[in-house]
């Protein structure tokens, strides 16, 4: 083998340890980035795979619930389902970078992203909320107006 063919073959060696490895980090990287939505029922029926996983949990804060210490949280996410009686609950324990959002009080629909823990404390360093009241209209209020529907073009 000439000289010329030794240093393409190392060379091409190499870049090809390089891209695995770039590759392999990136797989890394999707799986650890990688969150699943699940609702508080289906959280408590996980079993094991809970403490694994990186979750979404969506529900509604319950009223009188909220403990603040500082910029985190402490609180009780509850899904309430009416047609059977059930109220799964679970409590959440928010430790993020930020305090929670101004929409983050009671009856709020909230969404902790985080993990649950054998402690049945499910601990959030991302938190959403939405003020349901807020987007609802104000009572005795008329509807909204539709646009007035625009002429069709010809196409012409």
């Amino acid at each position: 083998m000439s000289d010329t063919n030794k240093k393409y073959l190392k060379f091409g060696a190499a870049i090809s340890v390089i891209v695995l490895t770039l590759a392999y980090l990136a797989y890394l990287g999707a799986q650890e980035s990688k969150s699943y939505y699940v609702t508080i029922k289906e959280l408590h029926t996980m079993g094991d795979t809970a403490y694994s996983r990186n979750l979404r949990v969506a529900g509604i804060v319950q009223p009188g619930s909220i403990k603040f210490d500082g910029p985190h949280a402490d609180f009780v996410l509850v899904e309430d389902n009416n047609e059977l009686n059930i109220h799964e609950k679970v409590r959440v324990v928010y430790k993020g970078s930020e305090p929670p959002p101004d929409t983050f009080k009671d009856n709020a629909q909230a969404l902790a992203i985080g993990g649950y823990k054998r402690d049945g404390v499910f601990y959030a360093n991302e938190l959403q909320a939405k003020c349901a009241s807020k987007y609802a209209p104000q009572p005795g209020a008329a509807p909204a107006q539709q646009p007035a529907a625009q002429p069709q073009a010809k196409g012409y």
